[in-house]
């Protein structure tokens, strides 16, 4: 293993504990994007995502491969009944000028962009030039996935990627998913519902990050569960191959269900050595996954198993909060659960019914700094416009500054309830979110 594998090897780790704090740290808001890493079910189906093509280009080394990489994939998966989620790219034909990094770095791919599948080839992928492909994905079941247009960055991403072009801008940012979205639909005819931000960095302006650009396309934020490795460069082409299999391999030899509802990450592109390993460790992940009895389906097919993390078939609650789901309601937070048995509070009762509607008011609130909502809430606050909506619908009241920390409780709940449904229900004496999601379900 070389130097700035392990390098890059340490980085990843120590950026993953700092993100961990983070997150621990962090309040966490109901949601109407939610990022699906992995859902809830005990049937032995799982995802695996393919980032960064369709490509032309031929598998490095090409080996006994005839096909480009993306054509490649898909006869692998298809021999075993497996459908892939190709989570593409429109075009990096625009991303220059620009010059190629130190092979191995994470520069390698540009200085200033990427360049999918290599700088210099911007012409042999993405969906704009790989027609026949994203037909062929389209027509063989696989899913298809927005990793944007361009994949140029969201934002700034200092630690890594500090020299990198980045949008820095959301009506940019949307822009571009709406560039590629538009391609989908028009030349293919096929509506993308999931979108995963280019090397999962978030943060776009303050007050603004991804999930806001994702709400206004109507996405989901797509992430993964386990790394199907591949994209870290080793030792040698052997090597890489088999880091892409061997801890799916540990795993299932240690719980063969610790895969059930899990998202693998994979690379439809090179990886930072400018080979494919994943051409040839597909055909051995998929033969480990088989022996095991797992299905390979789609993500979107796995969330129609489970959309959640925490509840999955059975569980209380968890046909309420689907249903709302269908209905066009948040009955999650941003992390994917549900938590049926904490408090719900007023902010999260009027995000969780306006969420979607609630969503663009809030970009255009921040961008034009309009200062704080009438409810006393801050313009970026994550419930203000929801909250706000609730308001003009009578289902709270406008009197008195809102506490969005407040708990509902059965009063509250049967006012919000007959001013949105024209109807008073039978209100249920324990409030918990379960119950007060089934009543909601039950009203729509």
């Amino acid at each position: 293993m070389s130097v700035v594998t392990k390098c890059i090897g340490a980085a990843k780790k120590v950026k993953h504990r700092f993100e961990a704090q983070i997150k621990a740290n962090t309040p966490v808001y109901v949601s109407p994007v939610r990022r699906i890493e992995r859902v809830k079910t005990d049937e032995r189906v799982v995802a695996m995502t393919f980032d960064d093509g369709p490509s032309r280009m031929l598998p490095n080394p090409q080996g006994e491969h005839k096909k480009g990489l993306t054509m490649d994939l898909v006869d692998t998966l298809e021999r075993y009944g497996a459908k892939g989620t190709f989570d593409v790219v429109g075009s990096t034909a625009g991303n220059y000028p620009d010059e190629p990094g130190k092979p191995g770095s994470a520069s390698w791919g540009g200085k200033k962009y990427d360049h999918y599948p290599d700088i210099g080839h911007d012409g042999e992928g993405g969906a704009q030039v790989c027609r026949e492909e994203i037909d062929r994905l389209i027509s063989g079941g696989h899913e298809i996935t927005s990793h944007t247009y361009a994949h140029v960055l969201y934002g700034w991403k200092p630690l890594v990627y500090g020299r990198r072009h980045y949008l820095g801008d959301i009506e940019k940012a949307a822009a571009d998913l709406e560039k590629l979205h538009t391609l989908l639909k028009e030349r293919h005819g096929y509506t993308i519902r999931l979108s995963r931000p280019p090397h999962y960095v978030d943060r776009i302006a303050p007050g603004l990050s991804s999930y806001d650009a994702l709400a206004l396309m109507g996405y989901q934020y797509m992430a993964a569960s386990f790394d199907g490795a591949g994209w870290l460069p080793l030792s040698s082409y052997e090597a890489e191959v088999e880091a892409t299999w061997r801890p799916l391999e540990k795993a299932l030899s240690e719980d063969p269900n610790s895969l059930c509802g899990q998202i693998i990450f994979q690379k439809d592109g090179f990886n930072m050595a400018r080979r494919t390993p994943i051409a040839d460790g597909l055909e051995k992940q998929l033969k480990l996954l088989t022996e095991a009895g797992y299905r390979v389906a789609t993500v979107s097919e796995l969330m129609e198993l489970s959309p959640f993390a925490d509840l999955g078939q059975g569980d209380g609650a968890f046909e309420a909060a689907k249903k709302l789901v269908q209905n066009g309601y948040c009955p999650a937070y941003r992390d994917n659960t549900v938590r049926p048995e904490a408090a719900m509070t007023l902010g999260e009762l009027c995000e969780t019914v306006f969420g979607w509607e609630a969503a663009k008011m809030r970009v255009e609130r921040i961008l034009q700094k309009s200062g704080p909502w009438p409810s006393g809430l801050e313009a970026a606050h994550p419930y203000g416009a929801a909250v706000e909506l609730a308001m003009e619908r009578g289902c709270v009241p406008r009197a008195g500054k809102f506490d969005p920390n407040a708990p509902v409780t059965g009063e509250a709940l049967a006012a919000f309830c007959k001013a949105l449904y024209g109807k008073t229900p039978e209100v249920p004496e324990k409030l918990n979110r379960g119950a007060v999601l089934t009543l909601l379900a039950e009203s729509i």
